[in-house]
């Protein structure tokens, strides 16, 4: 199957085609992280992973801003309808990522 378009789903961010799954609102609201930095986060940062077998679409997780702010952000991306949904989003834990903020650790 294959991945998510980055740039497809950039286009739809920047056209207002996308909605805040409600996962996603209640986590940056515990989290304290503003919705203008989560689309910040995806629409400037760069593809860490993606998940082309995820259902209902494709989906991939982001890096953006710099620590202290860094933010990761799974989206996830219908091609067909050309709508984005943004899935969560958090701020990376050093325990569970690499010093770059990209690599996973080692569970132990």
């Amino acid at each position: 199957m294959q991945g998510l378009d980055h740039e497809r789903l950039r286009s739809a961010l920047a056209r207002d085609r996308y909605e805040w799954r409600r996962h996603a609102l209640e986590r940056i609201d515990e989290r304290g992280i503003p919705r203008a930095a989560v689309l910040e986060a995806v629409l400037t940062g760069v593809l860490i992973e993606d998940y082309p077998d995820d259902q209902p679409h494709p989906s991939a997780l982001f890096l953006g801003g710099v620590e202290p702010e860094a933010l990761h952000v799974v989206v996830a991306m219908d091609a067909v309808a050309d709508w984005a949904y943004i899935i969560t989003a958090y701020r990376p834990d050093p325990r569970k990522f690499g010093d770059d903020l990209r690599t996973r650790r080692e569970q132990e």
